[in-house]
């Protein structure tokens, strides 16, 4: 039997399937030539070095001249590999670059391989032909080949590594080997007919790891598809294979040392290793386990992934519907599903009914507190396929559909939506129509689109309670301002109560009780409607500021010490609601009157400077501190007056004259009184 005829044809086949392979799947950049070319002149090689094993062809140069097409084009590739993974040039200075220096390499290796021989031939010239330098000129072949697989895995980035290093082990190797053989003969000064031999055994089995790479690399513009289902049975039957091999050669040790019982124990162990293959082959754990090792080391990926994100991102961005649909479009779409629905989890640990998408509506709305499909979520935190539970149980231990899910019709996935380690809710996917199966990649892809949507999800809720939290801060705020208003009213009533017994003789007095319940009764129904509506005032108006502030101070004329307004030269108009800068200085005037003794003085003056109309109110009271008036005096809830009072007025006072484009400041100084300076946008008369 011709070993090397047998070695090299299968080196012929493998070389001759890939070159098929890359043919069909060429999509017309310079790699992918150059890749078909190194593989198309390997399966010629093989195929000549086949037949010259059966002596059917000794023309002289043939197989100098595919050696020489074959170890170039493969270098070539890994030339232009390695000059586009890096940008460092070699003799900058003389503009000489490696594929110069490689074509220069190359006419010489030409001359001395295949010029030389030929010529020898037609000459009779046997002294031409120098068996060393060409023996030397293909162990420098090798060696081009191996720098160049060691530059370009090292000018590779760490990403890309895991596409090339099978092309790196599978064209290092052959070289390695030939670097090997052809070393040997020129030290021996002859090839060694056994290394030869193997050779074409050697090339056959490392083009799968070149397939692999390519496969892998998308930047060869290759588009090769190997069926998974194809490796996943030859691998299966080769592990069988070699495990039968094992063990014989086990059971054969055991028949020859074990004497009397040799036979035994060899039927015995023969029969325990086959019923432990029957185990591993027959077992779904290990099979998927396998599946998805192959799948993940071995091929290409499935998805676009920059497509699908955008798509995800997109669905989850644009769309009209709510946030909790839009979710469950853009998850179940990735697997070509048409709608689901959505359950959050709640404070108490249970899972409540939160949206739905062509999916009706579950017979109950929250799980109970020690569900199992939420506990079995909660403890594994994986996705779950109904349909392949329902095959192999097994493969989910510790979980048993709840009834409110077997009762949903269609219902195909449960993806949980993790955040911060946690599952913040899942979602049930109806079944897909067009798509009966997910592998790995789809659960990798849903897993990592459920947590996107999940701090999606948990930033809507976020928003949501923060608006929630923000209405009834308004709505807050605005009964702290009415508690205060009604104080003052209260304060009003009280005053009369306490003056009536002495004074209800006196008609100025009975007038002054009228006018007082009816400006009461006044600002009581403004109260209401502001409770009604949810907003404070009737509305900006142009007023009057000189007869405004009349009218306040003839209010508090009746508490020492009386104020006083100095008389206004011009009148000066501002854009206000009437009511509540009426109560801004009321509370202004008040507060005067409340630091200042009897017999002191409480002064309002009104000045225009610029466009700006200024009212200070003036008093020779208590004073206050620098420190005070930085601290507390503008903070909300916070009052030297008793537990009573709520402390915001001033707060309230200065956020009005704020929102209409003005201010309120202070100066004081303790025993020597305050002034108290409001500044409001002048409005001219003839606006």
């Amino acid at each position: 039997m011709n070993i090397g005829f047998f070695s090299y044809l299968f080196a012929f086949l493998a070389y001759a399937a890939l070159t098929a392979l890359l043919i069909t799947s060429w999509r017309g950049r310079t790699l992918g030539r150059l890749l078909i070319l190194a593989s198309s002149f390997s399966t010629i090689w093989a195929g000549i070095s086949a037949l010259s094993a059966l002596s059917l062809i000794t023309f002289p140069g043939i197989m100098q001249l595919l050696e020489l097409g074959r170890d170039t084009f493969w270098c070539l590739f890994l030339l232009k590999s390695v000059q586009s993974n890096s940008s460092q040039k070699i003799g900058r200075l003389l503009r000489i670059t490696p594929i110069n220096l490689f074509f220069a390499f190359l006419v010489i290796a030409g001359i001395i391989t295949v010029l030389l021989p030929l010529f020898a031939v037609f000459t009779s010239n046997v002294s031409l032909i120098n068996r060393d330098a060409t023996l030397g000129i293909w162990v420098a072949f090798n060696i081009i080949a191996l720098l160049l697989l060691e530059q370009l895995f090292r000018n590779s980035a760490v990403e890309q590594r895991w596409a090339i290093k099978h092309l790196c082990i599978g064209i290092g190797c052959t070289f390695a080997y030939d670097f090997f053989m052809f070393a040997d003969a020129l030290l021996f000064k002859q090839l060694n007919p056994a290394l030869w031999n193997a050779r074409g055994i050697v090339n056959g089995l490392m083009v799968p790891l070149i397939a692999i790479s390519v496969a892998r690399n998308p930047k060869w513009s290759l588009d090769i598809y190997i069926s998974r289902n194809v490796v996943f049975q030859s691998i299966t039957l080769m592990g069988a294979g070699i495990y039968l091999l094992v063990m014989a050669s086990a059971g054969y040790y055991i028949r020859f040392y074990g004497g009397s019982w040799g036979s035994t124990l060899q039927i015995a162990f023969l029969s325990g290793t086959g019923a432990l293959l029957l185990i591993i082959l027959f077992s779904g754990t290990i099979r998927a386990k396998l599946s998805v090792f192959l799948s993940k080391h071995f091929f290409n990926y499935k998805y676009d992934y920059r497509e699908e994100w955008l798509r995800f991102t997109q669905t989850l961005a644009e769309s009209d519907e709510d946030v909790p649909v839009r979710v469950i479009r853009a998850i179940s779409v990735l697997v070509n599903s048409t709608g689901g629905s959505l359950w959050i989890r709640r404070d108490g640990g249970q899972y409540e009914f939160n949206s739905s998408l062509n999916m009706p509506e579950p017979i109950i709305g929250i799980t109970a507190e020690h569900d199992p499909l939420c506990s079995f979520l909660e403890k594994n935190q994986w996705l779950v396929d109904l349909y392949e539970y329902r095959r192999n149980p097994d493969l989910y231990e510790g979980f048993s559909p709840p009834g409110w899910l077997t009762a949903i019709p269609n219902a195909w996935l449960i993806v949980p939506l993790l955040f911060k380690t946690k599952v913040f809710g899942f979602i049930i996917i109806s079944r897909s129509q067009s798509q009966r199966s997910i592998n790995w990649e789809d659960r990798d892809l849903l897993k990592m689109a459920g947590q996107q949507a999940a701090s999606h999800l948990a930033q809507h809720l976020s928003e949501k309670a923060l608006t929630q939290a923000r209405q009834f801060e308004a709505f807050n705020r605005l009964s702290a301002y009415v508690v205060h208003d009604l104080k003052n009213i209260l304060a009003q009533q009280s005053l009369i109560v306490s003056n009536a017994e002495r004074h209800k003789h006196k008609p100025e007095f009975v007038d002054d009780v009228i006018s007082t319940v009816r400006n009461s009764v006044k600002r009581m129904t403004n109260l209401m409607e502001q409770m009604k509506s949810g907003m404070r005032g009737s509305g900006s108006q142009r007023i009057d500021l000189g007869l405004l502030l009349a009218d306040v101070t003839t209010t508090h004329a009746t508490r020492k010490p009386a104020p006083e307004l100095h008389p206004v030269p011009n009148k000066l108009f501002v854009h206000a609601d009437k009511e509540q800068l009426a109560t801004v200085f009321g509370h202004i005037i008040q507060n005067a009157q409340d630091a200042t003794p009897n017999v002191g003085h409480v002064i309002i003056d009104i000045t225009r400077i610029s466009d700006q109309a200024v009212v200070e109110v003036k008093d020779n009271g208590t004073g206050m501190d620098q420190e005070f008036i930085k601290q507390r005096l503008f903070h909300p809830f916070d009052s030297t007056k008793g537990l009573t009072v709520m402390g915001i007025g001033v707060y309230e006072s200065r956020e009005y004259i704020r929102s209409l484009n003005g201010d309120i400041s202070v100066t004081s100084t303790p025993g020597e009184g305050s002034v108290f300076r409001i500044t409001l946008p002048y409005a001219k008369p003839t606006e």
